[in-house]
């Protein structure tokens, strides 16, 4: 069996059943462990699949736990976040370490890296509930004062925390060629304390915000290192942000 053939049965399987365990996919595709394991991994940084603990799960199954509160609301614009968490996953990589802040896109990047030799710095409850349920097993949890209604961990130091990483991964509420707008200035403050200590910055945002100024500018255009929104952008908005010097990957 040539490996393209193999590829799309595998997909196949694992799109059907939504999980395949890594010995089930040895037993129906007659192959040894070394080659699943490499398939496994081909087709999960192609993002063709989701590679976990001991196995592959479709890129369309739950992205949370059953017990998650994200599953309480509807999140807007779901199918392009998943998209947005996909590629920015693309950017981790192994041995590294990376920064994530909240939100229902936060949440579904950290599903995606779960299990992957990396660590997952969050003030983000759920996010870590989620990761340490799922076996993740490089987690750092940051400390401070507990918020409720956004379900992270505020930090009431004035100075920076002592956490550096490769990349912080953030998003906000508008995105303008000025920058990045945040309308929680509680968050916003305990995050800008974040960005002096890691390498890039990294903006994941739907497309339905761009253009957009709704609360504090938390980050200027210049200092934001890659922006990750939709395919459906506006075009206009893509080039003026192009235009002015912004990095832009469309999900």
């Amino acid at each position: 069996m040539n490996e393209n053939y193999r590829h799309q049965q595998l997909l196949k399987l694992v799109n059907e059943r939504k999980y395949l365990a890594t010995s089930e996919i040895i037993d129906l595709l007659g192959i040894s462990p070394a080659t699943a394991r490499r398939d496994i991994t081909k087709l999960d940084q192609q993002g063709r699949l989701k590679k976990v603990r001991n196995g592959a799960e479709s890129l369309s199954a739950t992205y949370y736990s059953i017990n998650s509160p994200i599953l309480k609301n509807n999140i807007n614009n779901l199918e392009e976040k998943k998209r947005i968490a996909i590629a920015a996953s693309k950017l981790c990589k192994e041995d590294t370490s990376v920064i994530l802040t909240c939100g229902s896109t936060m949440l579904m990047l950290g599903k995606s890296l779960s299990g992957r030799n990396l660590q997952i710095i969050t003030n983000y409850l759920p996010l870590a509930n989620t990761l340490i349920e799922h076996d993740h097993h490089n987690v750092v949890i940051m400390g401070g004062q507990y918020n409720k209604n956004q379900a992270i961990m505020l930090s009431l130091n004035t100075s920076a925390d002592d956490y550096a990483a490769d990349i912080l991964f953030t998003s906000g509420k508008g995105l303008s060629q000025e920058g990045l707008y945040k309308n929680d200035m509680l968050i916003a403050n305990s995050e800008q304390k974040m960005l002096e200590k890691v390498e890039k910055l990294v903006v994941l945002l739907d497309s339905s915000k761009l253009g957009k100024r709704v609360g504090m500018l938390f980050a200027e255009l210049k200092n934001i290192d890659l922006l990750i929104t939709g395919k459906e952008a506006d075009p206009k908005i893509i080039e003026e942000l192009t235009k002015q010097g912004l990095n832009i990957i469309l999900a």
